[in-house]
C-alpha cells in the first residue's frame, strides 16, 4: 500500500458520490498521485463491501483489459477484475435507463456459469471448462465514474473495473457449445453492425481469462463459487451508447442478446 487509510477512504467516497450523483470526477491517479494497484483494489473491495452491507449480493466477477488493443491503449500488460452484483443484472430484451450512467459503453462477451468451485493458484483453461456448467451470449454495460474516460489501470480498478451492468441471453450447456475461441459476434446498434470479433480476442480463449481471474483472486483469499457467473472480457471494441438506442449482440452458435437504452 502506498496511500494512507484516510486517502483510500477518500478515494472510495469520491467514487460513491460520483456514482450516486451520476457526475464523474477527475482521475483518482491525478487526485492521489501515489495510488498504486494494491490501493486501487482495496478501494474497490471497500466500496463493494458497502454495497453488500446495503443489501446487494455478489453474483460473480468480470475480467477487463483482456484485449490486446485495450492493454496497449492503457499501457498495461495484464487484465483487471471487478465484482458483479445482483442489482447490476438486466433482462435480455429489456430496457435500461441511460440516465443512471455517466457515459456508458457496451461490450459483447461470452458469459460463463460455474458448477464447481475454482480456487487458484494453478487453475488452467482445462480446469475452467471442467467447472463450467453453461455459457451464454452477454452484454456488459461499462461506465467510468472518471471524467471523459481518462483512466489508467488504477483508476478503473478502483472503480470496480468500470463495470456497471450486465445482460445474459439464453444459456447453452457447455457440452453443447462450440469451441469458444472460434465463436464470432456482431455488435449491432439500431440495426447497424458497428463491430465484429471472436473469442480469440479474449486472451486467446475466453476460458483463459476465467483462469487468470481464479488465480488472481487467490491472492485475495477469494474463489469463484458454484452458481457464480463470469464475464471474461470484450470480444470487440466498446462503443458509447445513449438513450434511444437498441443494442444487440449476435453470436454464432450461442444466439443473440439485446437491451434498449431509454
Amino acid at each position: 500500500m502506498t496511500l494512507t487509510a484516510h486517502q483510500r477512504a477518500e478515494a472510495g467516497r469520491l467514487l460513491r458520490e460520483a456514482a450516486h450523483h451520476v457526475t464523474p470526477i477527475d482521475p483518482l491517479s491525478t487526485l492521489l498521485p501515489g495510488l498504486g494497484l494494491a490501493d486501487a483494489y482495496a478501494v474497490q473491495q471497500d466500496n463493494i463491501a458497502r454495497r453488500l452491507a446495503d443489501g446487494a449480493s455478489v453474483v460473480g466477477h468480470k475480467v477487463g483489459l483482456t484485449a490486446a488493443a485495450m492493454q496497449r491503449l492503457l499501457g498495461v500488460d495484464e487484465p483487471d477484475f471487478g465484482h458483479l452484483l445482483d442489482d447490476m443484472v438486466h433482462r435480455d430484451g429489456g430496457t435500461v435507463s441511460a440516465a443512471g450512467f455517466c457515459r456508458p459503453r457496451i461490450e459483447p462477451e461470452i458469459g460463463f456459469r460455474l458448477a464447481r468451485t475454482l480456487r487458484g493458484p494453478g487453475i488452467t483453461v482445462e480446469d475452467v471448462l471442467a467447472a463450467t456448467d453453461a455459457v451464454a451470449p452477454a452484454l456488459e454495460i461499462v461506465d467510468s465514474r472518471i471524467r471523459d474516460w481518462k483512466i489508467t489501470l488504477v483508476d478503473t480498478v478502483a472503480d470496480n473495473a468500470s463495470s456497471a451492468g450486465l445482460v445474459f441471453g439464453a444459456w447453452t450447456p457447455l457440452t453443447d457449445a462450440p469451441d469458444l475461441s472460434a465463436v464470432l459476434v456482431d455488435l449491432v446498434v439500431d440495426g447497424e453492425r458497428v463491430a465484429s470479433g471472436s473469442g480469440k480476442e479474449v486472451l486467446g480463449h475466453p476460458a483463459a481469462a476465467v483462469a487468470w481471474l481464479a488465480n488472481t483472486l487467490a491472492a485475495f483469499g477469494t474463489a469463484l463459487e458454484p452458481g457464480h457467473v463470469v464475464l471474461p472480457g470484450a470480444m470487440t471494441t466498446a462503443p458509447f451508447v445513449s438513450a434511444g438506442q437498441k443494442i444487440e449482440a449476435r453470436f454464432s452458435a450461442l444466439g443473440p442478446v439485446s437491451v434498449t437504452f431509454t
